[in-house]
C-alpha cells in the first residue's frame, strides 16, 4: 500500500497544513508576529525544548516563512525574521485565534485582536473584496481550479452533489 505525503497532495489546505500544522510552528509564527526574533526570545516565551525549537525554527525557514539573518559571527547567531511569505500567514493566525476564543475559551478571552489606535476589541471577519459580503458555508464553496487534477476534480464534484443532497 503507497502512503500519500500530506506535501504530494494537491489540496492547499493539506499543502499549508504540511509547512505549520504542527502546532510548536503556528506558536512560533505568533510570536514572531509579536516581534521576537532570536532563537533565546522564541525560547523564553514558549515552552520548548531547545532541540525542538531548532528543529521547528529550521521547518520554517526552509518552508520559506521565516528568513535566517545572522547578526553575530561569534558565536554563530541568528535572527529569525518574517518573509514575505510568512507575514501573508497573518489572517490565518487571526481567525484561528478568533475560532479558538469563540469554542475553546471557558475560562474566558486570554487574547484578543485589538484595533491599535483605540484598544477596541475586534471580531475579524473573512469577506469577499468584490461584493463586501461575508464568506461563509453557504453563499461560497471551494471548486476546481485550473490545474486540478481529475482526482481533485471528481473530489470536488462528489462533494458539490453531497452538499446539494443535504442543503438543497
Amino acid at each position: 500500500m503507497r502512503h500519500t505525503k500530506i506535501s504530494d497532495m494537491e489540496c492547499p489546505i493539506a499543502r499549508g497544513l504540511d509547512r505549520v500544522g504542527e502546532w510548536w510552528s503556528m506558536l512560533i509564527l505568533r510570536d514572531a508576529f509579536h516581534g521576537l526574533t532570536r532563537f533565546d526570545q522564541f525560547q523564553k516565551s514558549l515552552p520548548i525544548a531547545p532541540n525542538m525549537l531548532t528543529r521547528r525554527l529550521g521547518e520554517l525557514v526552509e518552508a520559506g516563512l521565516l528568513e535566517r539573518r545572522r547578526y553575530s559571527e561569534k558565536p554563530p547567531r541568528d535572527d529569525y525574521v518574517l518573509t514575505d511569505k510568512g507575514r501573508d500567514f497573518w489572517p490565518v493566525l487571526v481567525a484561528m485565534s478568533s475560532w479558538g476564543n469563540r469554542w475553546f475559551a471557558p475560562e474566558g478571552v486570554s487574547s484578543q485582536l485589538v484595533e491599535v489606535a483605540t484598544g477596541r476589541a475586534v471580531d475579524p471577519i473573512l469577506t469577499d473584496p468584490v461584493n463586501g459580503r461575508p464568506i461563509d458555508g453557504t453563499h461560497y464553496h471551494f471548486a476546481a481550479g485550473p490545474a486540478a487534477s481529475e482526482a481533485v476534480r471528481r473530489r470536488l464534484d462528489f462533494a458539490d452533489r453531497h452538499r446539494e443532497k443535504t442543503h438543497g
